[in-house]
């Protein structure tokens, strides 16, 4: 059992490895281009090194906080970040594009690992509801500063060493968690049933629908159109299994719950527009990588910093509000930086257009996962975490998805600014839906939630 006297190390540890997690999301961004001219792949491949880390994350998720339920949590975190660790350096050694691709896989299932095992080793070491809250506020805090810093320092290490080095950085992170975190904390257990087919199925559901996607890009309209199908199958499929599993990824009471449902879509369209930033201007910008991590700063900063802000707002007001107010600031920052790619010279839209996806994706996210929470039976509260963090991934994956083979075009004529349309256009359909009358009308809709603080 861990040592009281030893919590504050624990905290930093567990704070440290969430941070190593989101980290590799942002910090790959900036060397895109090194990596399409170290492996000679074109933006598709490079945009498969995104969404496969993203798919797997979004498919193992829930059952990564099942397992941790199951054998516990310590073992399920120490096991996540030993194997994230090794992974990022075979990801830094590999060969060719095929061989990053499996273990960008593998890093996003020990990812899937870390994450719901963090906040459950939280729960152990601070109890009582107080001391737990400062602690939580502490991982999102640390955690938050990977949003801010992965594009900066990923552009650094990639003008000293290449992009080779963005995954080198992951094992002296992964050892120092391992040191701070040596001591075991003792969690609670539960006789939970597992079952990998509903998520085998989801997984085959993003890779072919990810697929298709990229044939449709390539105007194999035939093919893609057998693969969108195949992966709507698979996906209803899935839906079918996982009704009749004993550990489904959802559970019957949120199955027709459609308000927690509509803040998943949210979560997804979000993630979605926030992805398509990330992986594009980095393709788009003639800047070297430490330029482009600057360039990002006016939206990494704001979505670190800015969650606090919105926690006053939501105790203030509900959750609704903030998550409206994100949805006209994202379509009209995303505008912005349509505008800005589409010329030359223009560092002041394109920082004003970032500056509005920033208050988009911190309005937005905290908000929503009080929404979501406050619209959940009690007994699945607990789940609501991981499905929304799971179809927050599949909007990253299909956005990384959808930019990469739209991108692909530019190259033939194609405008740059097609992706952050697409994704205006997401952000318009969650503004509509969010204005929807039944949830202003819903008494949980804009009670303010304790839940709203909690980390993206």
């Amino acid at each position: 059992m861990s040592i009281p006297a030893r919590r504050p190390a624990q905290l930093v540890g567990i704070s440290l490895a969430y941070f190593m997690v989101l980290l590799d999301t942002t910090v790959l961004a900036v060397a895109e281009p090194d990596i399409m001219r170290s492996l000679d792949v074109g933006v598709v491949g490079v945009g498969w090194a995104t969404t496969i880390y993203t798919l797997a994350l979004a498919s193992a998720l829930v059952f990564g906080g099942g397992l941790a339920d199951r054998v516990g949590a310590y073992p399920v975190f120490v096991g996540g970040v030993i194997g994230f660790g090794a992974a990022s350096v075979a990801c830094a050694l590999s060969p060719d594009l095929a061989f990053l691709l499996v273990f960008r896989a593998l890093l996003g299932l020990f990812a899937a690992a870390i994450v719901p095992s963090s906040l459950s080793l939280i729960a152990a070491l601070y109890r009582e509801p107080g001391p737990r809250g400062r602690a939580i506020s502490v991982w999102a805090a640390i955690s938050g500063v990977a949003m801010a810093a992965g594009p900066v320092l990923g552009g650094r290490l990639v003008t000293l060493d290449g992009w080779r080095a963005v995954f080198v950085i992951n094992a002296p992170l992964a050892l120092v968690v391992l040191v701070l975190c040596r001591t075991r904390v003792a969690s609670a257990r539960h006789a939970r049933a597992t079952s990998w087919l509903p998520h085998l199925g989801l997984a085959a559901s993003l890779a072919v629908g990810t697929l298709a996607i990229t044939q449709a890009g390539r105007r194999s309209w035939l093919l893609a159109g057998l693969l969108g199908l195949v992966a709507l199958g698979a996906a209803y499929g899935t839906v079918i299994v996982d009704r009749a599993s004993a550990a489904p990824i959802v559970p019957a009471a949120l199955r027709r719950n459609r308000a927690v449902w509509v803040g998943f879509g949210w979560g997804a369209a979000v993630n979605y527009a926030l992805t398509t930033v990330i992986f594009s201007l980095p393709l788009l910008l003639h800047a070297t990588a430490e330029e482009v991590g600057a360039t990002l700063l006016p939206m990494t900063l704001l979505v670190a910093l800015n969650p606090l802000a919105t926690g006053r707002l939501v105790a203030a007001y509900g959750p609704l509000r903030p998550i409206r107010m994100g949805f006209v600031a994202f379509p009209i920052g995303l505008g912005f930086v349509a505008v800005a790619t589409a010329g030359h010279d223009r560092p002041f839209v394109l920082g004003f257009g970032l500056l509005l996806c920033g208050l988009g994706v911190s309005w937005t996210l905290p908000a929503l996962v009080g929404f979501a929470v406050g619209h959940a039976a009690p007994e699945a509260a607990g789940s609501v975490g991981g499905i929304l963090n799971a179809t927050r991934q599949v909007g990253a994956t299909v956005a990384a998805a959808v930019a990469s083979t739209t991108l692909t075009h530019r190259h033939d004529g194609g405008p740059a600014v097609v992706p952050f349309v697409i994704a205006a256009v997401v952000c318009v359909l969650g503004l509509i839906s969010a204005t929807m009358p039944h949830l202003s009308r819903s008494p949980d809709a804009e009670a303010p939630s304790a839940s709203s603080r909690l980390p993206k």
